[in-house]
């Protein structure tokens, strides 16, 4: 092969690759990690904090939830460019966990909305 054949093969591959990556549809993923704190919520702290990195957000707050709670009860879906994440309400006994939330989406979501209450994601670069 002759070296012009060989740029004109690479030129035409990195076309190709471009052309692939800005065919993304969009989605949103998360990965819930959860640990029981208390037996009840009278320790509750109100703190919300949020961890940019290369694959996402990360959410760190704690949260009152049945004490049977799992993975598959709370509901994560995106509508515009608002996140929405919508636990199940407590029971009789609530148990207070910490909750470890990942989320990833494309394209980017500028707001996130826990159980109804909206914060603004801006993420640190």
């Amino acid at each position: 092969m002759r070296k012009d054949n060989v740029k004109n093969c690479g030129l035409l591959f990195l076309l190709m690759l471009c052309m692939a990556a800005c065919n993304r549809k969009p989605f949103v993923t998360h990965k819930l990690r959860f640990e029981k704190v208390s037996d009840n919520c009278e320790n509750l702290q109100p703190s919300f904090r949020m961890v940019s990195n290369i694959a996402g957000e990360r959410y760190e707050f704690e949260k009152c939830l049945d004490a049977n709670f799992t993975k598959e009860m709370m509901n994560v879906y995106r509508q515009g460019d608002t996140v929405f994440v919508q636990f199940p309400k407590s029971g009789k006994q609530p148990v207070l966990y910490t909750i470890k939330l990942d989320i990833d989406s494309y394209p980017r979501y500028n707001f996130i909305t826990v159980d109804g209450e909206t914060f603004n994601v801006i993420p640190s670069n």
